[in-house]
């Protein structure tokens, strides 16, 4: 791949989570977004009312975030089903791309279900996105991605952002030559977008840029919140727990 320069036009995607964020990408000037729900979780897949609404608004290239829920990218088989299932939805759609993620409970690409994830998406462009920045090794990582055709790889170089990242960016850059997209995604900003190519020499570049939008709500009532506070790690989950389900099931029928 050439280094980015005046003759070669960077391609900007920006990461969406709804309607208005997808036009506000497009009248910007963005080629492409990447549509997403659950953002504050790193982002999982959008519902097909919103991927529906959001591909009749826009004209630009359109990506959906396939993850059935927040957390590692290590999967069960009912998580794969769920992917495969909103993959589907997504070619139905008239989807461009897909952006997937899984891998192994050692930490490397999850070659076998990548590949059926792939092949679920038939036409369609895919994305390796951001699962990459938790393998164990970057280096054998991309060389399974450039195995696997993976046309595009979202990575902030495995650090906090992108710019921290950026000499690794570089180098899965040089490595890949040209045979998959490396993409930077992390906290990249029009502050320093213009270094982080120049130091990467990337083509396209991945970008949240959101600021706060005020309610149109006139009521407003403080009390009861609607979210969790609560952090958890990568490497958490919140699941019901079947005890608890149980005990609550017998005080309904005390």
């Amino acid at each position: 791949m050439e280094r980015a320069s005046s003759k070669t036009p960077l391609t900007l995607e920006i990461c969406v989570d709804s309607v208005a964020s997808a036009l506000a990408a497009e009248t910007g000037g963005a080629q492409r977004v990447e549509l997403c729900d659950y953002l504050a979780g790193g982002g999982t897949t959008p519902s097909a009312g919103m991927i529906a609404v959001v591909r009749n608004s826009i004209r630009i290239g359109l990506h959906v975030l396939i993850r059935p829920r927040r957390g590692d990218f290590l999967y069960t088989a009912a998580e794969c089903a769920v992917m495969k299932h909103d993959i589907q939805v997504c070619r139905d759609l008239g989807v461009d791309g897909v952006v997937i993620g899984a891998l192994t409970k050692e930490g490397n690409i999850d070659l076998a279900l990548t590949q059926e994830l792939m092949e679920a998406a038939g036409a369609m462009n895919v994305t390796f996105h951001r699962a990459f920045d938790l393998v164990a090794d970057p280096y054998k990582a991309l060389d399974d991605l450039l195995q696997l055709k993976v046309q595009r790889l979202l990575t902030s170089g495995q650090q906090e952002s992108a710019l921290q990242g950026a000499n690794l960016i570089k180098e899965l850059n040089r490595r890949a030559a040209g045979r998959l997209s490396v993409m930077p995604g992390g906290g990249v900003s029009p502050a320093n977008v213009r270094e982080l190519v120049a130091r990467t020499g990337v083509s396209e570049v991945h970008a949240s840029v959101r600021t706060a939008v005020e309610s149109g709500m006139v009521f407003r009532k403080d009390y009861p919140p609607m979210s969790s506070n609560s952090v958890l790690s990568e490497f958490e989950q919140l699941v019901a727990d079947v005890v608890q389900v149980r005990a609550m099931r017998t005080a309904f029928e005390e």
